[in-house]
């Protein structure tokens, strides 16, 4: 394995840009199957796919002509293709030392030819790459590359036009919530003045001056809170028939749950580690913020698989404490090669360096620091509890 895997310079940065559009790498697949299998038919090839690339993995987020999971990133062709600022070419990777001995070229498919264009964000920042592949060699003209550009740059648009799609469910729903909270909240002064109005009816002729200005005032401060609530209510968003019929997903502890184990078991497979994910009891189906969620667990759990050893475990707790809403605590623990007290320190501080894994995995050095930086951003808290050959706990708590 190369023992100085490709990085930019900005590799932080186009972390965080990633991070931004919040994916979790398996639901854009259906917005942009038509997208890949254009590039194959473009590029006459017979494979075309969509990578996106994080500090540990490679994700395909849609493919043709060839189903692919997870990558390691080190393993990747696609690593170069994100240093290029036009495009990355392999003629023959059979015959290209940094790609010979690898499972896709070496074992099938028999990989021979590669051709990549940087999926590149609006801020300038390569996330992944569209790559046409083949068994046998190819020649791709400019005006083909060029075709192949713009659907790169059609990729982009789609993730930002999904992600936008997800905050307004997000947004639609909290609307929905408010408008609830507000309607529930016009019962008590409305009550009132209902209240108050049988009192001075039912009293009569026998209202004293005193109490039934007593009574208007109170009839004054309920009817002052309800105009105070109709202009919140004419504040917020209308929503149409169409938005009124927007899925809106629920995510919860139980949904995390199924995510974590769809992208990273099968990552744990690859070195016989069993993954582990549990829910405290009770908390299951309490709905939870999603954002950020995938990126931190995410980091933490690769992170956690490649310093494990083969046969080890990494155990994922999910919590919320209290239960009702309070924090969610997020926990990973591994039976890996842990560290010392000044290896602790450098990755709390944000000074901790690239170190291969268990395997020769290759390391990056940027999982963990993006971990810190997006906790951050949720006002939250990291915690490390670990110990020279006895595995690793990472604690996140991020307010709800």
């Amino acid at each position: 394995m190369n023992a100085n895997p490709p990085v930019h310079s900005n590799e932080m940065d186009r972390l965080r840009s990633l991070s931004v559009l919040d994916l979790d790498y398996s639901d854009a697949q259906e917005s942009l199957k038509g997208l890949t299998m254009l590039a194959a038919r473009i590029a006459g090839t017979s494979i075309s796919l969509i990578n996106l690339i994080d500090a540990f993995t490679q994700w395909n987020v849609s493919s043709y002509g060839l189903s692919i999971g997870p990558l390691l990133r080190g393993d990747s062709v696609c690593q170069y293709t994100i240093l290029s600022e036009e495009n990355f070419e392999v003629k023959d990777l059979s015959t290209d030392e940094r790609f010979r001995d690898k499972s896709y070229v070496a074992d099938e498919p028999k990989l021979k030819y590669y051709f990549g264009v940087p999926i590149q964000t609006s801020n300038g920042f390569n996330i992944g790459a569209l790559c046409v592949m083949d068994k046998v060699g190819k020649e791709i003209s400019p005006e083909k590359v060029e075709l192949l550009k713009l659907i790169a740059h059609e990729v982009v648009k789609r993730l930002a036009a999904f992600q936008m799609v997800q905050r307004l469910k997000l947004e639609l729903k909290e609307s929905k919530e408010k408008q609830r909270r507000v309607a529930h909240d016009i019962r008590g002064p409305l009550g009132g003045i209902i209240s108050l109005s049988q009192i001075i009816t039912s009293q009569g002729e026998n209202n004293k001056i005193s109490d039934v200005l007593t009574f208007v005032n109170m009839i004054q401060k309920s009817g002052t809170s309800l105009l105070d609530l109709a202009s919140e209510i004419l504040s917020m968003p209308k929503t149409n028939e169409v938005a009124e019929n927007i899925f809106i997903e629920e995510f919860n502890l139980s949904a995390f749950k199924e995510k974590i184990e769809k992208l990273y078991i099968p990552q744990a497979l690859s070195k016989n580690i069993t993954l582990t994910v549990q829910v405290q009891e009770g908390n299951e189906t309490i709905p939870v913020a999603k954002s950020r969620l995938l990126q931190i667990a995410g980091n933490l759990i690769s992170n956690a698989i490649k310093f494990t050893r083969h046969n080890g475990t990494v155990e994922v707790t999910l919590s919320l404490v209290p239960a009702d809403k309070g924090n969610l605590v997020i926990r990973v623990k591994d039976t890996g090669r842990g560290m010392d007290h000044q290896m602790v320190s450098q990755v709390m501080e944000g000074k901790g360096s690239s170190n291969n894994g268990t395997d020769g995995e290759q390391g990056f050095g940027f999982g963990l620091a993006l971990v810190q930086h997006l906790v951050k951003e949720l006002a939250g808290t990291l915690q490390l509890q670990s110990a020279a050959g006895e595995g690793t706990v990472f604690e996140v708590i991020i307010p709800q």
